[in-house]
């Protein structure tokens, strides 16, 4: 056994800096010499880049709604083994989920027994922020916050209100982040936009600056138990291509990834360059991204929609997951109905035109020979009016149980939806 650094980074609500916090951490971390190894709390594949592009190593999901507690537990402590810190970052608020605190990061932090580090927004707000820490602080006795950092702090006097704040709840203050216009980002669907990031250096800067990491490092040592986890022996060395590039293809869970390479030879594509797939491969992976932003290079790809629809129709095993569906639909959509040739295995289009963009969201389950698949669905895109969209393939679900319309198609070896699969814990065989 061993202790190492481990602390779950929290906000009373969703745009208050977690994001910013944790990335810097990280990359303060890094630069020191730390090996950190990142988490991300939700279904969330876009945090996930950021915190790989500092850390440079994989960051890993933890749902408690797409995965059991064993399942977290064995992919947190693995993945630990061989770091000197353990950086989780959360979702939303502390203890919103998708029935009360059900699937919230304050029940990742309870089943991992994680502290917490509490980001609090201080914009035009000072003393009268002590009720609402106090409030998170006694909550929820089974969830430890080791203290506050806060945001958008104005001046040195707005800076000792602050500090006043904790000395008076007896909770640690680590420190904050002044107000930066620059540091405000746009946000894309279910995170950052990864496209445009800003400067990792300048944001670790200003954290050492303001904020007492060391002192995190302290307040956060835990033991860290050893988890073997075993995976399922490989029958065969089997083929397996995954598409895959920076953008139009880039939703991809890490432990995904590792369970893909342990079932045999992965070979990572872009679709956006034409090639030929192989007709003799055992399973194709199309996972989301945003295809609509590269429609124009997906079309004049042909060679690579003509072979991969030529293998969905010989029975190849596919899974394509809502980018990936959208490319094996007719064609995309746009504005002034400019056109853009897709795969052609499905029979509908998808619209990106303005007048038909509406967001969707939320967690999905479906039900197949007594097993229970989940996921998770969000867009903005959808099916084009008057096209005739087939009925789904299984009853959909939400995170209460609610029939959803969402459909989830299966046709010949193909399922596809929009509906972001976790196949972590079951595997990916057992889809088909």
């Amino acid at each position: 056994m061993r202790n190492i650094p481990q602390f779950l980074i929290a906000a009373p609500a969703s745009g208050t800096g977690k994001t910013t916090v944790s990335r810097g951490l990280m990359a303060v971390l890094s630069r020191k010499g730390y090996q950190v190894q990142p988490f991300k709390c939700g279904p969330d594949y876009i945090d996930t880049k950021f915190h790989e592009r500092v850390c440079h190593r994989p960051s890993y999901n933890l749902d408690s709604f797409m995965a059991s507690g064993k399942h977290l537990s064995e992919i947190y402590f693995q993945h630990a083994q061989n770091a000197d810190v353990c950086v989780v970052e959360g979702m939303m608020g502390l203890f919103d989920g998708y029935y009360r605190d059900k699937g919230s990061c304050s029940e990742i932090a309870k089943i991992l027994r994680l502290p917490v580090i509490l980001v609090v927004n201080a914009q035009s707000a000072a003393y009268s922020l002590a009720a609402l820490i106090s409030g998170f602080l006694h909550f929820k006795y089974d969830v430890k916050i080791s203290g506050v950092i806060f945001n958008n702090v104005g001046s040195q006097k707005h800076e000792q209100m602050l500090w006043d704040v904790c000395e008076d709840l007896h909770v640690p203050c680590f420190g904050y982040i002044p107000k930066r216009p620059q540091l405000a980002q746009q946000s894309r669907y279910l995170g950052l936009d990864f496209s445009e990031m800003n400067d990792d250096d300048a944001l670790a800067d200003l954290i050492e600056k303001h904020v007492n990491w060391e002192g995190i490092l302290q307040a956060t040592q835990k033991e860290m138990p050893f988890c073997e986890v075993v995976r399922q022996p490989i029958e065969k060395e089997k083929k397996i291509w995954v598409a895959r590039n920076d953008d139009s293809f880039s939703f991809i869970y890490a432990e995904h990834i590792d369970i893909l390479h342990n079932m045999g030879q992965v070979t990572f594509f872009n679709p956006e360059e034409d090639q030929e797939i192989p007709d003799d491969i055992d399973l194709l992976y199309l996972p989301g991204g945003y295809p609509e932003k590269h429609a124009e290079s997906l079309a004049k790809a042909k060679t690579t929609r003509d072979s991969i629809r030529r293998y969905v129709e010989n029975g190849g095993k596919t899974l394509a997951e809502c980018g990936g569906m959208i490319y094996l639909s007719q064609g995309i959509v746009g504005d002034e109905e400019k056109y853009y040739e897709m795969a052609g295995v499905l029979p509908f289009r998808i619209s990106m035109r303005k007048q038909d963009k509406k967001l969707s969201l939320g967690y999905r389950e479906f039900n197949s020979n007594g097993q229970w698949y989940k996921g998770h669905e969000f867009h903005y895109t959808q099916f084009m009016p008057n096209d005739s969209v087939p009925p789904s393939s299984f009853k959909v679900f939400d995170a209460k149980s609610r029939p959803v319309s969402t459909p989830i198609f299966r046709y010949k070896n193909l399922i596809a939806s929009y509906t972001h699969l976790y196949w972590g814990e079951i595997g990916i065989d057992e889809l088909f």
